[in-house]
């Protein structure tokens, strides 16, 4: 199957999984925060977007105090951060639920961040791409980790367009900080 690139401007939705978290005993996999490695990780997630030319319009953020605590920390890499709405569906949502979400976004939107968990947002970018510049599709398929960004773009002229198949993988990339 390959993207189709129909009619409308041109889109893109970037996903990003939430940076590591930690495990502390006796807190809910909902409270549990950010390691110190994801701490490192998500401000470098936050400068690779603005590397790449990949600034949201707006974010849509699970409400999971890892997946906020990333966005902050990759948000504030950014001279005026876009509008967040922090989503409580996207916290353990599979494609579907992910996908009603986005279809949700007002069409003025043109490029819109999605902040998540696995193995939603890897099964989301598979589900949506329908095809992958170089080994785009590759990488994700062999692993989504934490830190990792998968830009998706097509045309279209509403976020209810987009659908499984529709989209083209145009880039992954890995946030890395370096340890001090």
């Amino acid at each position: 199957m390959t993207a189709r690139m129909g009619a409308g401007p041109l889109r893109r939705l970037v996903v990003l999984r939430h940076a590591k978290s930690a495990w502390p005993e006796g807190v809910a996999d909902h409270r549990r925060p950010l390691a110190p490695r994801g701490h490192r990780d998500a401000p470098v997630a936050g400068r690779m977007l603005a590397e790449n030319d990949c600034l949201p319009d707006l974010a849509l953020c699970s409400t999971a105090v890892r997946a906020r605590e990333t966005w902050e920390l990759a948000a504030a890499q950014w001279g005026t951060p876009p509008p967040v709405r922090h989503e409580p569906r996207l916290y353990a949502a599979d494609v579907s639920e992910l996908l009603a979400v986005v279809h949700e976004v007002p069409a003025a939107v043109r490029t819109l961040l999605l902040v998540g968990h696995n193995p939603g947002l890897e099964e989301l970018v598979l589900e949506l791409a329908g095809d992958g510049l170089d080994d785009a599709l590759d990488e994700v398929r062999a692993k989504f980790p934490t830190s990792a960004i998968a830009v998706l773009a097509w045309h279209g002229t509403s976020w209810q367009a987009l659908a499984p198949g529709t989209a083209l993988l145009t880039g992954v990339m890995v946030a890395r900080g370096k340890k001090r």
